[in-house]
């Protein structure tokens, strides 16, 4: 077994991230100022309190009572002015932490209660993206941060926010999905939304596989079309490990051949009971058997993590090194929207060149 990576190490190298919700990584401070800016009480008003109130009460084990914590960073996030703050300051945040490339998703939709349009709330979130990238350049570290626009599974907008994420492509949205409770909210549901950005040639990923089994995945691979499946460590259970060679099923084999992406998200999977332990997380299983599994934050405030922390409890506890780190981070540059030229570009001049001299020092 490789020795654990450190944490400094891990922050210094070049990672990729694909699965962040804007609304889940706010600064607690800033959830405190602009809280007190509006009116709206927080269940604390000191940034440590706060950020423990929130980690405590998404650990209770179930994705329902970790969806609502995030009725306060919602709250938060209704004029255009904030909207702004928060984007800049996630992707300053990430970049801090060495992400050099993140597809940061959220649903404009649940922004519109201090009178913005969706319209409004993308193109000031787009305007954060870019004051934050500027920052971080100017701090040294570099980031592209780009867009992911979610319509809610439970609600009636997705084929509408469909339309808004191919509205705005080339301008900072790179795709669609659709977000919020998974149980009896099947992807299915929204086919529509999902075969027009099919007909419009806009890649799109599904969360599923989070809370409910290997039907989720089916009905977002088979029937929508997903490019990419959020979290889908559910998988794990079309597969038998018993013997001495793996038994996949036909899902299983299709999401490995046509090399269909898992943005798994170890912590927030633990907090969810997408898993026991970190343990007993399927990621290693699904890493050795060769899908295309990428390591991701989900919601840094409510998991109390970044993606350096991510890898290091995976390099502690499965024995990673470099090369485990740099092929999840090369998966994630291959599965991520950008097109084919700026993926190139983003493997052979900042991932390959940095970690093969992590992996020769």
């Amino acid at each position: 077994m490789n020795q654990a990576l450190s944490h400094d190490e891990l922050r210094a190298a070049p990672k990729v991230v694909l699965h962040e919700h804007l609304d889940g990584g706010v600064r607690p401070q800033t959830l405190i100022e602009i809280a007190d800016e509006i009116g709206h009480e927080l269940p604390a008003t000191e940034a440590g309190a706060l950020a423990d109130w929130f980690f405590e009460a998404a650990d209770s084990g179930t994705l329902a009572r970790y969806l609502e914590t995030f009725d306060h960073t919602i709250a938060v996030s209704q004029t255009a002015e904030h909207c702004f703050r928060i984007a800049s300051e996630s992707a300053q945040d990430l970049a801090a932490d060495g992400v050099v490339y993140a597809e940061i998703r959220y649903a404009p939709e649940q922004q519109l209660t201090g009178g913005l349009s969706l319209e409004a709330v993308v193109e000031a979130t787009l305007a954060g993206f870019e004051e934050g990238e500027r920052l971080a350049e100017k701090a040294g570290n570099p980031i592209q941060a780009r867009t992911i626009l979610c319509g809610m599974r439970h609600a009636d907008r997705t084929l509408e926010v469909a339309k808004l994420a191919t509205a705005y492509r080339d301008k900072g949205v790179v795709g669609f999905d659709i977000a919020g409770g998974e149980i009896g909210n099947p992807a299915e549901a929204h086919v529509e939304a999902f075969n027009y950005l099919r007909r419009e040639n806009m890649p799109f990923t599904i969360h599923a596989g989070e809370s409910v089994g290997p039907e989720s995945i089916w009905g977002a691979v088979s029937v929508c079309g997903a490019n990419r499946i959020g979290h889908g460590v559910q998988l794990i259970k079309d597969i038998d490990l018993t013997g001495d060679d793996a038994k996949l099923s036909n899902l299983a084999h299709y999401i490995r051949d046509r090399r269909i992406a898992l943005e798994v998200c170890p912590s927030s999977n633990l907090q969810t009971e997408g898993a026991e332990s970190i343990e007993t997380h399927p990621i290693k299983d699904l890493f050795d058997l060769g899908f295309r599994v990428t390591v991701n934050n989900d919601n840094r405030l409510m998991s109390r993590t970044h993606t350096s922390r991510e890898f290091q409890l995976l390099s502690e506890t499965f024995g990673w090194g470099w090369a485990e780190v740099r092929k999840c981070t090369e998966n994630a540059v291959k599965a991520s929207f950008l097109h084919y030229p700026e993926r190139r570009r983003l493997l052979d001049e900042v991932v390959r060149p940095a970690y093969a001299a992590l992996e020769s020092a």
